[in-house]
């Protein structure tokens, strides 16, 4: 099963520092970046599973990223975890307000973050669970779980297990760019025997079979895939 990945946006370098290495050695891989422009590029680019967020951030404060990611259909599913300094309960207010899951306040321990974040990563997997029995309508596209069935323009479209639940997964989340591990973990599950190559296969026939909607499941080279925001 594919690491899940945590991004970390905190301009301390100790406390950054410390943060990735007891976060590593939880089994988790981790990126991060000491000010908020270049963490909101990167988090764009290559979205991960959580964000752990400092309030208090040169420039771009952790309020405006955590906001500006909340308003980003690509970022909106993000678990964030804010760290706060003593103090800023008015702001820990503002950020849950903002659709951040938790926070942790300064100082604290390796092992209470890591407990957070396991906690908040739990509940994440939950809701993605609902998630799988959600029908998805994205402009003639219609997803729907329960029936097994995918049809575009009132046609129904054959497609295999595996293509059914990556089609839903990419388009429950358009906009959202997902590394093709993490399509293996979250939409396919950790005992399903697939490659990350087997990933771009059944891509391929997806989109064949969608025809002249195709072009609804984009390739972002380098990385991986993401289903169209373009409604139509």
């Amino acid at each position: 099963m594919a690491k899940q990945k945590i991004f970390i946006v905190e301009d301390e370098a100790d406390i950054r520092e410390l943060l990735e290495y007891s976060l590593e050695r939880e089994g988790y891989e981790v990126e991060s970046a000491p000010e908020g422009v270049s963490a909101l590029a990167r988090i764009r680019r290559k979205v991960p599973d959580l964000i752990l967020l400092d309030l208090m951030l040169p420039g771009l404060d952790g309020l405006e990223i955590c906001r500006r990611l909340k308003q980003d259909d690509a970022t909106r599913g993000i678990p964030i975890i804010m760290v706060t300094a003593k103090g800023e309960e008015a702001d820990v207010v503002l950020g849950l307000g903002m659709g951040a899951d938790d926070y942790v306040p300064k100082p604290f321990s390796p092992k209470e973050v890591a407990a957070r974040v396991k906690a908040v990563m739990r509940r994440s997997v939950l809701d993605a669970a609902t998630d799988e029995k959600r029908v998805v309508a994205r402009g003639l596209l219609e997803v729907d779980p329960t029936r097994h069935k995918v049809s575009v323009a009132e046609e129904e479209i054959p497609l295999t297990a595996t293509e059914f639940r990556i089609l839903h997964f990419l388009a429950a989340r358009p906009g959202r760019v997902f590394e093709r591990e993490q399509i293996l973990s979250f939409a396919l599950g950790p005992n399903t025997i697939v490659t990350d190559r087997s990933v771009d296969v059944h891509i391929r026939a997806i989109r064949k079979k969608l025809g002249e909607h195709r072009d609804l499941i984009e390739t972002v080279r380098g990385i991986g895939y993401r289903f169209s925001e373009a409604t139509g």
